[in-house]
């Protein structure tokens, strides 16, 4: 009877460790938060398709492709594509702590399994995609592509501007005529900007910006057939729409 009841405590004990490991975080989350926020943790994902999509969805995951491309140059193609799955969790809050998500590279560690410590592999990528169901907003999909150094990105960069409050133009009851909400730059990956900024501070009425007034690392390259396409104007007044 003694080793029954030995037997019954050790099933019962080896059953709640499993229940407690299943239940357990996986390791990266059980991280520092400045690695949460900075490093995708993904893991390889063996088919596509809206089905197979669909199933990593329902498990709290999101669907994500890395691209390598195939030379240093835009449209060179992609040589290899990778089929990866991440924790939508993870990926929201990144998309909520970094509002320039899609213009700053990040690390990239894929492990063996979502509970695996074992990393398969591991570098420096830039989000370049992100579908949202357009009714939610959840994440459907992530696009990605290794972004080494030394490699060159076709980067679509945020236009910002700042200085409105002491712009002399605009103090004077002036518009400011926004044209531009993003401009493309080709880019070493290590000198991505995650923003332009476009200063206002010494614009007045008449006054515009083109995209060649603005300063950036010398190792960016503006991908425009018009590099004295206005940014923005300082108008007069509102234009009638």
């Amino acid at each position: 009877m003694p080793h029954c009841l030995c037997r019954a405590k050790g099933a019962a004990a080896v059953g709640e460790a499993l229940r407690s490991a299943s239940a357990a975080p996986p390791p990266w989350r059980r991280a520092a938060s400045a690695s949460y926020h900075h490093t995708i943790q993904a893991v390889p994902r063996e088919t596509a398709g809206p089905r197979a999509a669909a199933r990593e969805r329902h498990n709290g995951r999101v669907p994500a492709v890395l691209l390598t491309l195939a030379g240093a140059g835009p449209g060179e193609g992609v040589a290899h594509r990778k089929l990866l799955t991440a924790d939508r969790k993870q990926l929201g809050e990144m998309l909520k702590q970094s509002p320039y998500f899609l213009s700053t590279p990040v690390r990239l560690q894929v492990r063996a399994g979502e509970r695996s410590t074992a990393v398969v592999h591991s570098g420096t990528v830039l989000p370049i995609k992100v579908h949202r169901d357009e009714e939610t907003g959840n994440i459907l999909n992530l696009v990605m592509v290794q972004a080494d150094e030394g490699t060159m990105l076709k980067v679509n960069l945020p236009v910002e501007f700042k200085g409105e409050d002491v712009c002399p133009g605009l103090k004077k009851g002036g518009f400011l005529q926004k044209l531009r909400t993003s401009l493309v730059y080709l880019c070493p990956a290590e000198h991505i900007p995650p923003k332009i900024e476009v200063d206002l501070a010494n614009l007045d009425i008449g006054d515009r910006v083109s995209m060649n007034d603005i300063p950036v690392h010398p190792s960016l390259k503006l991908l425009s057939k018009n590099e004295t396409m206005p940014i923005c104007k300082i108008l007069a007044s509102k234009p009638v729409e």
